[in-house]
C-alpha cells in the first residue's frame, strides 16, 4: 500500500487511467533526464506500471530510495510541470 504521503501525481487515487499513464510518462521522463542510470529501476517500473497498477507501489518505493539531489530535482520538475497545466 503506497503511503498517504506519496499519494500525488500518477500515484494518486482515483484519477482517469489516461491521465496517470501521462503522469507516469512524464515522470518517467524526468527520471531518465535528472538522474539517468541511476533511475533505471524506477523508470523500468513507472513503465510497467502503465498496464500493471501492481507495479505503482514498487515504483513509489523505488523512487524515493533515489539519492536526494535526484529525488528533488525530479520531483521539483514534475510540480512546475503539472503546476502549468
Amino acid at each position: 500500500m503506497i503511503a498517504p504521503c506519496d499519494t500525488w501525481g500518477p500515484f494518486a487515487e482515483g484519477i482517469d487511467p489516461a491521465e496517470q499513464r501521462a503522469r507516469l510518462r512524464s515522470l518517467r521522463a524526468l527520471a531518465k533526464v535528472y538522474a539517468g542510470p541511476r533511475a533505471a529501476v524506477v523508470c523500468r517500473l513507472l513503465a510497467q506500471a502503465e498496464t500493471d497498477p501492481a507495479a505503482l507501489e514498487p515504483a513509489s518505493v523505488a523512487l524515493n530510495r533515489l539519492a536526494p539531489v535526484d529525488r528533488r530535482q525530479i520531483l521539483a520538475s514534475f510540480a512546475r510541470l503539472t503546476a502549468s497545466a
